[in-house]
C-alpha cells in the first residue's frame, strides 16, 4: 500500500529539511539570501536534476 512507505518518506524529508535551520541557523540564512537572488532559470534547472535524480532513485529502490 502506497501509504505503508509515503508517511515514513514525508517524516524523514522534514528530519533531513529540519537539519541545516537547526544546527546552522545562520550558514543557512546565508544560503537562503543568496539562493533568492538566484534567477528562475537556474533555479528550475536544479528543481528537474533533483526530481529527475529523486524519481531515479526511488525507482531504483522499488526494483524486487
Amino acid at each position: 500500500m502506497m501509504s505503508d512507505w509515503l508517511w515514513p518518506a514525508l517524516a524523514l524529508l522534514l528530519i533531513i529539511e529540519g537539519v541545516g535551520p537547526l544546527l546552522f541557523p545562520n550558514r543557512w540564512q546565508a544560503y537562503m539570501r543568496k539562493l533568492a537572488t538566484e534567477p528562475a532559470q537556474n533555479l528550475r534547472q536544479l528543481g528537474f536534476v533533483l526530481v529527475v535524480a529523486g524519481s531515479c532513485w526511488l525507482w531504483w529502490l522499488l526494483q524486487p
